[in-house]
């Protein structure tokens, strides 16, 4: 069941109330450079992203949101550290939403003059809480850095916003610790109505982090905590998206799309196919399809270990066969095995 949280508009976006998990992920190229930006912002659109963060450590950088958020299509957010004015600047120049930690933006005249440029515009802060900054005296209160502590820290940090006359928030607590991450959302979920953009933070390289985000976000998302989440990952964006879509797809979260299904290889396979599992993967990102497709390395037990899938491809010596409900339709040279699934994908989106 779906935790009921509040009801938060994000540029042409809304999360909270039951709507749809959003996915969100953070741009690495310099948010300075607006050709780069918009590149990459582009190919994550394509991918799946609904929200997009950027960070904005310099002046430059808040202005570059003007022409950024130009040639998007997606709610643009302000990744803002220690100083009020470049979150100021993000507001004026297009942001949708900002993320802070009140706790190192500065005096509170400072925070309330960045909360008064929200209100005037109607933009949501989020209010980041990480372990990695957690306040020494709740480090020292908790003999430690605990979820206690993070639940703590976030809602101080909320009540000191709530105080200044501002209720249009999100909150994000973080840790690379996954149970404490966990532990962390389950006790402010029950203490909270603002939605939740959840993740673990530092989660690691495409492996390793993977593994721990589909831990940690596949309990949370199914105790129904969570309105946006990101996949933090070392490494290229697209592939926090392409994770963040199965987690929500596993979990029955969201319909639509092409489902993946591969065998795992053994003695008896003849053909490359941990590349053509991965290049049907890339392949298939622009399919508008609910269905699975399967990717099979032998042609003798292929059809029917596949007969689940809508539609997929065994590999053998030099050849292979495109199968549809476990039946085979015709055989293809191995090096057309690719072409032939993405055609026959092709006319079923067409129909």
């Amino acid at each position: 069941m779906r935790k009921n949280t509040k009801l938060i508009q994000i540029g042409n976006k809304v999360i909270g109330g039951g709507n749809p998990i959003l996915i969100q992920s953070m741009t690495n190229t310099k948010t300075e450079d607006v050709q780069a930006t918009v590149k990459q912002i582009l190919e994550l659109e394509a991918a799946g992203c609904e929200i997009i963060r950027s960070a904005v450590p310099t002046m430059e950088a808040a202005k570059a949101f003007r022409e950024i958020k130009k040639q998007i299509h997606i709610p643009l957010v302000a990744d803002i550290h220690f100083d009020y004015r470049l979150a100021i600047a993000a507001m004026e120049n297009g942001a949708d939403k900002i993320r802070i930690n009140p706790g190192n933006i500065g005096t509170n005249d400072k925070l309330k003059a960045v909360i008064d440029t929200a209100k005037e515009r109607n933009i949501p802060i989020r209010v980041g809480v990480n372990s990695g900054s957690l306040e020494k005296e709740l480090v020292s209160k908790y003999r430690g850095v605990t979820a206690e502590g993070l639940v703590e820290s976030a809602l101080d940090k909320v009540h000191i916003i709530e105080d200044l006359g501002y209720d249009n928030l999100v909150i994000s607590i973080k840790s690379s610790d996954v149970l404490m991450c966990i532990k962390a959302h389950e006790l402010i979920a029950e203490q909270t109505v603002y939605p939740l953009h959840v993740g673990i933070t530092e989660a690691g390289t495409v492996i390793a982090g993977n593994i721990k985000s589909a831990v940690g976000l596949g309990i949370m998302l199914y105790e129904g905590i969570g309105d946006t989440i990101r996949v933090s990952l070392t490494g290229n964006p697209l592939e926090e998206v392409k994770a963040a879509k199965i987690i929500l797809k596993t979990l029955g979260l969201r319909k639509g799309g092409v489902e993946l299904v591969s065998c795992p290889t053994c003695g008896r396979t003849q053909i490359d196919l941990i590349k053509l599992a991965s290049d049907v993967e890339d392949m298939i990102q622009d399919i508008d399809l609910d269905i699975k497709v399967a990717v099979m390395g032998c042609a003798v037990n292929g059809p029917g270990e596949a007969k689940e899938a809508d539609i997929g491809i065994a590999g053998g010596r030099g050849e292979g066969i495109l199968i549809k409900k476990g039946e085979i339709i015709r055989k293809v040279p191995e090096q057309e095995l690719l072409t032939a699934l993405r055609e026959e994908l092709l006319k079923m989106q067409n129909l």
